[in-house]
């Protein structure tokens, strides 16, 4: 908490100095994402667009509702807030917006229940955000993985993936973390550095667009401090939440 604090009342200090120029978030995501979006996947009618990750994607949704275009069912997050602006910007394009991330997960735990929550939707755009856990829990001792793990789960299932439905065009997330605020701390590097990297080569690997949400949070971090997006490094506030959802739907328009 000491450490949060003493990085605002620094921020505040620099604005008050006139040693921060205010960043809005089109420059954001224009200064994270220059060269990083592989390529973009416009939207056709009657799309089937699924979230799948962990908590991040989670957001608090009611898990008995397994409708689509639901706030119950999107929950308070990234993906309610992308999937409201393309119902609202698509509205003649019948899309089906669909969450189905689950706290806590980490890869293989998506692969157990991917025939349901993932291969039986048949989506025609899958977006992943995963990897966070897979290094926290390990450091909380919950969990003995490792990046290889977590490399050769990832790529399995996504082979699975491409198998059972070779026309999705896949959205690959980079897990994200911001130092110095509540949860995320010296124990996490360089070895994050390691499952980040491991995304990106996965993006390339399959073709996929990907989503640098680290540099996005970095670049955010020169408007104001990270615990004004992240409440404990990990998780989004609600400013952080909409910062997600911006940068997802420039990935896909």
């Amino acid at each position: 908490m000491e450490n949060s604090n003493n990085n605002r009342r620094n921020f505040i200090k620099k604005a008050a100095l006139g040693g921060l120029m205010a960043v809005s978030i089109p420059e954001i995501l224009s200064a994270a994402m220059v060269s990083s979006v592989h390529k973009k996947n416009p939207l056709n009618r009657n799309d089937i667009i699924l979230f799948q990750g962990d908590s991040i994607t989670d957001s608090g949704r009611n898990k008995e509702d397994n409708s689509f275009n639901s706030s119950s069912a999107l929950g308070s997050g990234y993906p309610m807030l992308a999937g409201a602006k393309l119902l609202q910007k698509y509205a003649s394009h019948n899309l089906k917006v669909f969450n189905k991330g689950v706290s806590g997960n980490k890869v293989y735990q998506l692969a157990e229940r991917w025939e349901t929550d993932c291969l039986g939707l048949k989506p025609d755009i899958l977006s992943i955000l995963i990897g966070v856990n897979d290094i926290w829990h390990k450091l909380n001792g919950q969990y003995n993985g490792t990046v290889e793990i977590y490399r050769n789960d990832y790529m399995a299932l996504l082979e699975r993936t491409k198998k059972a439905l070779p026309k999705v065009k896949l959205i690959i997330c980079e897990p994200f973390a911001v130092p110095g605020v509540k949860a995320v701390d010296g124990k996490w590097y360089p070895e994050f550095y390691a499952y980040q990297e491991s995304a990106r080569k996965i993006a390339d690997q399959f073709g996929a667009t990907f989503i640098p949400f680290q540099k996005i949070f970095d670049e955010a971090q020169k408007q104001a401090p990270g615990d004004y997006w992240t409440g404990d490094g990990v998780h989004p506030t609600l400013a952080g939440a909409q910062l997600m959802a911006q940068a997802w739907i420039a990935g896909v328009k």
